[in-house]
């Protein structure tokens, strides 16, 4: 099997070729793709280290399924704001690659592997409205000049290019040879904590501010107009020198292998996280999703750990926490499904430093839906917003003060079969040069206690604070 680089000639024979026949269709804008297997490659560290600072990238690993998909570059963006977001993107990414010319290798290839788009969609309608998040458009999903994608000892490597109407083929393909020719083994880079200078640590709003919005919460939900809502924290840490996004993810891989790590850069910064919900996952006609909701911290005692997932689970605030979440994904779904199942009652899973509820849901469809168009039915989940969202949405606006972006959005990605993936922005940071955006939130509920639940933002923020304050 050929190495990265060694494979580039192959590619641009292909994209040549496609090229050819992309321009006698005389359709004018057309997809021309080109995919080959190639020796076993870290597609993240690949993407972090060929990409260029003009361009966007992505990178996503799941470590315990041996999954991981890296894209830099961009052939296409399909952007949108506003209610529809969604839809738009989705039609946009669909209509490209219905008409597209695919140089595919022979037999099945693994999700993610060929042409796919990757990217994301803010929490809010209008996404993030502060100088921050001004790269973050509401909705954004990108197709990559180039993406490998590995699943197990499996790795396929692919390159895109847009025809366009007498377009010279070898002018297209020309831009891309360099950078195929120069593709190598790459790993990701250690952590370097700085030897000089200090690490500032600052809450954008004072804890006890936080725990008046949690109490104002409570009583709006006794006052009888909502039954949950989500608010969330935002913690500034500014660095000596420009926090490094591949050793920050490198880091975020090994520490939570159950999680959805994810990086979606852009030329001024890079949303980076290690996510423990799942959003939607479409595979063919099945759509499965984890209803997550209420958690408590680890021990490093596995009898005081074990003892506090027990506590966890019998919790009738917690346990009435997680029941409104899988309650309104279970209702977002069976009006698309053939059948539906939900577990009967919630696990703990456990992560490095907390430890959730979580219901696993599956659902057959009725009909073909794409793994975007899935993630717009569920999100946001009571999970991240509310319940019932309506009246959630200006309570979080008010109660909050804060722009959370694309932190609680949507993030992943979709291939050319629409299957795809996309997990809830959560234990996530944007990183702006020196500085880095921590956000964490909680859902309240009747019972919940304002102390409690700024102690549970702290453990949540856990996950990236060590690791952004070495």
């Amino acid at each position: 099997m050929p190495g990265p680089g060694q494979a580039a000639g192959e590619i641009l024979d292909d994209l040549r070729d496609g090229l050819e026949r992309a321009h006698s269709r005389n359709r004018g804008r057309v997809l021309v793709s080109a995919t080959r297997q190639i020796d076993p490659a870290d597609p993240c560290a690949v993407a972090f280290t060929a990409r260029l600072a003009s361009e966007p990238w992505f990178a996503w690993s799941e470590p315990d399924r041996a999954f991981a998909l890296g894209a830099f570059g961009s052939a296409f963006e399909a952007t949108s704001r506003g209610s529809r977001r969604f839809a738009e993107v989705n039609a946009d990414c669909l209509r490209l690659l219905r008409d597209s010319v695919q140089r595919l290798p022979e037999g099945p290839l693994p999700a993610g592997a060929g042409p796919l788009f990757t990217g994301g969609f803010a929490f809010a309608e209008e996404g993030g409205t502060a100088p921050a998040w001004s790269s973050f458009a509401p909705a954004s999903m990108t197709l990559p000049a180039i993406s490998l994608a590995r699943q197990g000892d499996e790795t396929f490597l692919t390159a895109n290019v847009l025809a366009l109407p007498g377009a010279d083929p070898e002018e297209a393909t020309a831009r891309l040879a360099g950078r195929l020719a120069g593709l190598g083994d790459a790993t990701l880079p250690m952590l370097d904590p700085s030897r000089t200078g200090t690490t500032g640590i600052q809450g954008v709003r004072p804890p006890g501010e936080f725990e008046r919005a949690v109490a104002a919460a409570v009583e709006r939900i006794r006052g009888g107009d909502l039954t949950k809502v989500v608010l969330a924290r935002e913690v500034m840490v500014e660095a000596p020198a420009a926090h490094d996004a591949a050793a920050l993810f490198g880091a975020l891989r090994e520490l939570f292998p159950e999680c959805f790590c994810f990086c979606r850069g852009t030329t001024e910064g890079a949303f980076i996280g290690a996510s423990p919900e799942l959003l939607v996952r479409r595979s063919g006609a099945s759509a499965s999703t984890v209803a997550l909701a209420g958690s408590t911290r680890r021990s490093s005692d596995p009898a005081v750990d074990s003892h506090l997932g027990e506590q966890l689970l019998h919790s009738e605030k917690d346990r009435h926490e997680q029941e409104i979440v899988a309650r309104r994904i279970v209702r977002a779904l069976e009006p698309h499904s053939v059948w539906l199942e939900r577990a009967r009652d919630p696990e703990v899973i456990r992560i490095a430093n907390i430890q959730p509820l979580a219901t696993p849901i599956v659902a057959q469809l009725t009909q073909p839906r794409s793994a975007i168009e899935m993630a717009g039915l569920l999100h946001p989940t009571p999970a991240v917003g509310g319940e019932p969202w309506p009246g959630a949405e200006p309570v979080i606006t008010e109660l909050e003060a804060m722009d959370r972006g694309w932190y609680a959005g949507a993030i992943g990605w979709m291939d050319a079969t629409e299957d795809g993936e996309f997990c809830v922005g959560l234990r996530s940071a944007l990183l702006r040069d020196r500085h880095a955006h921590l956000y964490a939130g909680v859902g309240i509920v009747e019972g919940s206690d304002p102390a409690a639940e700024l102690a549970e933002t702290e453990i949540k923020l856990g996950a990236l604070l060590p690791l952004l304050t070495e």
